[in-house]
């Protein structure tokens, strides 16, 4: 490190550190003290971790994955509970062979919290039904700002290690601890913190192994589980993965397959485990959105489709289907599929469905597997406003960088990650190169991957603060802003320049300090100019 005795600002570094982590601590638990939900009965903000805290309650004070008993006041589930009622879920079979509604989150970090809600019941006597606000907020607080604090303290060690003045370290800690959306998000659930946590450490390790040729054991494994940790939680970080175990195999191949590859692989053992012990199946819910593989065929369309569109099971199809094994109760109807595309098959006795599409005059009959199709889901409703999609993909390019949800108008700082990226990658001192060329390479890789997204997930991320689904590179762009804080430390007059990058930076992530789940406010002003449609 270089807080060495040669060094006489270290120790002061170190006390603005621990300053700036208490008044960011200190800031975070008053916001989430003061939480409340729309309708003023819960501290749930959102669809998205309403949809969490759902299966949460639901483990914990029922034993089942399945969240029927949260969100409905009653058995027939027609009057839902709208402080809980999320539209993150899906529905399918369950183990009791009836259809049931579960969140769409994958579970292993909600199996994590539900055994932290247990403890808090077991030593409080306090519940999610009876008492939430004393239960979401105490645990918001172990399980968003707690994280947090280990972050800033990651973050330091790793600012004092690979920064070379004092303003320029300390600017960049400044933006670590107030000037991004992740302390924004610490007063709702959500799995951008855990996230880009695991990124942090991961980054860490790896940077421990690559440029200082540390060969300990231990970074190895810490890069293992928590680069895993990071894919469970941000399926695009598989990218982030690959790379580090990469990294590390070309540093150490024995190290990375006796540490790195098992410590993954114990993270990749809890996640399939536990979405199996959810949903009973290895594949997690947002990969069940078409229909599954052809059970039956029937010939001649045109001659069923009258009985199938009267919600009649011809005789020829039920023959069909039970000479595939597939068995249909006198009380089989067939009913119009909510995406339009086709039609259902529900079974009343069997409580099962099948997919049914027309196909150059064939019926074909295929399992059932868009969990996402249910009554009144929302998914396959009317959608309104951002959820319509962006039409055209270089706008969306445009407003995800340097438009209204952009990565750069929002968090300006990250023009210096940028120009830090392109310094440490042309410079002669290689230590850092490679570093650089992961990051921007990665940055790259995921920006074009959201704009290739098909329409309707052409959204800004939803309802958010900022475009959240690059929130997970935020540790690395940080560091990589580091050497454009040092070399500006010393000129004036683009120290003011940077000033006022961290100034719109703060000033963008404390706008949506008590709820994150809002547009951002450059947003809100283009739409009150008329520059921009509402969406």
């Amino acid at each position: 490190m270089n807080d060495t005795p040669l060094d006489p600002h270290a120790e002061l570094r170190r006390a603005v550190y621990w300053l700036l982590i208490i008044v960011s601590a200190g800031v975070m638990i008053g916001r989430i003290w003061t939480v409340t939900s729309q309708l003023g009965e819960t501290p749930l903000l959102s669809a998205n971790d309403r949809s969490r805290w759902c299966t949460i309650r639901s483990l914990v004070d029922h034993g089942t994955y399945a969240i029927d008993d949260v969100i409905f006041k009653d058995g027939d589930r027609r009057r839902r509970d709208r402080e809980w009622y999320p539209i993150d879920m899906v529905r399918h079979r369950g183990p009791d062979g009836l259809e049931h509604y579960y969140s769409s989150k994958p579970p292993l970090l909600l199996t994590m919290l539900a055994w932290e809600y247990y403890a808090v019941k077991v030593l409080t006597g306090a519940t999610l039904a009876e008492k939430p606000f004393y239960v979401v907020r105490l645990m918001l607080i172990i399980s968003n700002v707690l994280p947090l604090l280990a972050y800033f303290w990651l973050m330091s060690r790793m600012i004092e290690r690979y920064g070379q003045t004092t303003w320029g370290r300390l600017f960049i800690f400044t933006a670590t601890a107030f000037g991004t959306f992740l302390t924004t998000f610490a007063v709702t659930l959500n799995n951008h913190i855990p996230a880009a946590f695991s990124v942090a450490v991961g980054m860490y390790a790896m940077l421990a192994v690559w440029r200082e040729r540390r060969l300990h054991w231990g970074y190895f494994a810490l890069a293992g589980v928590f680069s895993a940790f990071a894919v469970a939680n941000e399926l695009p970080a598989l990218s982030f993965f690959a790379m580090i175990g990469g990294a590390l195999m070309l540093r150490s191949p024995l190290r990375t397959l006796v540490a790195f590859l098992p410590g993954a692989a114990l993270v990749a053992a809890a996640f399939f485990h536990t979405n199996y012990a959810a949903h009973g199946c290895y594949k997690p819910p947002y990969a069940h959105r078409s229909d599954g593989a052809v059970v039956a065929t029937v010939a001649d369309a045109d001659s069923l489709m009258a009985e199938i569109q009267a919600s009649v099971v011809p005789e020829s199809v039920r023959q069909s289907l039970e000479s595939a094994g597939v068995s249909i109760s006198p009380r089989g109807l067939t009913l119009p599929r909510w995406s339009g595309e086709g039609w259902m098959l529900w079974d009343f006795d069997g409580q099962d469905r099948l997919a049914i599409r027309e196909a150059d005059g064939v019926l074909e009959f295929r399992q059932w597997d868009n969990w996402y199709e249910y009554e009144r889901s929302y998914w396959y409703g009317k959608k309104t406003g951002v959820d319509l999609g962006e039409p055209s993909r270089g706008l969306y390019a445009f407003h995800i960088t340097l438009g209204h949800h952009g990565v750069f108008s929002l968090t300006p700082v990250w023009l210096m990650s940028l120009l830090g990226l392109i310094y440490w990658s042309i410079r002669r001192d290689a230590r850092m190169r490679g570093f650089a060329l992961m990051v921007i390479t990665l940055s790259l890789v995921c920006l074009a991957f959201y704009i290739a997204r098909p329409l309707k997930d052409r959204n800004y991320a939803g309802v958010c603060c900022g475009f959240r689904w690059m929130f997970w590179f935020i540790p690395m762009w940080l560091l990589a802003a580091q050497p454009v804080a040092d070399w500006i430390s010393s000129r004036r007059i683009w120290r003011w320049i940077g000033l006022v990058l961290l100034l719109a930076a703060v000033a963008s992530a404390g706008y949506a300090s008590l709820n994150p789940w809002a547009h951002p406010w450059l947003y809100q002003y283009w739409v009150y100019l008329g520059w921009t449609p509402p969406y």
